[in-house]
């Protein structure tokens, strides 16, 4: 049976294993492997926030965890143990904050690119396309609306930056500078396969998915594979199909719903971050599971442990 949402808001985790952290999720080293714990963390112009969202990690987790499952015949991932029964017993004890949202997962080689999927011109891509008309690069046809479906999806990687950074958009050749061309053709191969399939299914369930960005490492033996998130509306621009109108910045399912909160404000965008009223954190928390429950045809409710 499962528990009811609402449980604590999980900010930080503090477990007795090497860390580091990301925005949102704390990786530990356990033997030879990663614990993946996403937290219930939230940021917003690359500052996270004071207050986090409750069931986000969860949320996310779960919805990683269905994709995955989804591509796997498209690609390998680094997905060990989804469960914390299946952990090892070093790990038992802290079922409590672990469950729902951790995975055990194999180490990789992450590359240093962001694989960058856009079916439509939002967001940094509509900057870049009213400046100059291309986006990384690639020549797109003149005339284009704000968030106007694209005639084909197109790869458009990004730099990785460091927490509190801002990711650049870079051009394919410049990606293939940094991996090499072999490895980013297979990439950009990958990406758009797996975003054609993600965009008919949430399609069909009534969500746009505009753009997604994928993370690939490499085993030792040099296979790729997908790690981190996929698909989530963290990685990923979800609008609700009943809503999407060309010429807007349409609503979404994503943290877009903070931002907008956040531009109203006498903010610099810088840390400290503003503390989110009541409001935006019960509004942010319901799109994430709306999301979730669009994909999978389920309550979170009903899957967590």
């Amino acid at each position: 049976m499962g528990r009811p949402v609402g449980r604590p808001v999980v900010l930080q985790t503090d477990l007795p294993f090497p860390k580091r952290q990301g925005k949102v999720r704390d990786i530990y080293e356990v033997d030879d492997r990663l614990l993946l714990v996403a937290s219930d963390r939230i940021s917003a112009f690359d500052v996270v926030l004071p207050n986090g969202i409750p069931d986000k990690g969860a949320t996310l987790t779960q919805i990683s965890n269905f994709w995955f499952d989804k591509m796997a015949d498209l690609v390998p991932n680094h997905l060990i143990a989804t469960q914390v029964d299946d952990y090892p017993a070093a790990l038992q004890e802290h079922r409590e904050v672990l469950a729902d949202r951790s995975v055990l997962v194999e180490k990789a080689r992450p590359l240093g690119v962001e694989c960058v999927v856009r079916g439509y011109i939002i967001g940094s891509g509509w900057k870049d396309y009213q400046k100059t008309g291309k986006v990384c690069g690639i020549e797109l046809p003149k005339g284009l609306r704000q968030a106007e479906a694209l005639p084909e999806a197109i790869f458009t990687p990004a730099t990785k930056a460091e927490l509190g950074a801002h990711d650049e958009n870079i051009t394919f050749e410049e990606a293939c500078a940094i991996e090499g061309a072999e490895i980013m053709e297979e990439a950009r191969r990958i990406s758009l396969a797996i975003y054609g399939r993600a965009h008919t299914f949430a399609r069909e369930r009534g969500i746009i998915l505009a753009d997604t960005k994928f993370e690939f490492g490499r085993r030792p033996d040099g296979t790729l594979v997908l790690i981190d998130e996929c698909l989530t509306p963290d990685s990923s621009r979800f609008w609700p199909a009943e809503e999407y109108a060309v010429g807007i910045s349409p609503p979404s399912f994503d943290k877009q719903y903070v931002r907008d909160h956040l531009e109203t404000l006498d903010w610099d965008k810088t840390p400290p971050g503003p503390v989110l009223p009541d409001e935006v954190v019960e509004g942010t928390s319901a799109r994430y599971k709306e999301a979730f429950k669009r994909l999978t045809g389920k309550d979170l409710e009903t899957v967590l442990e």
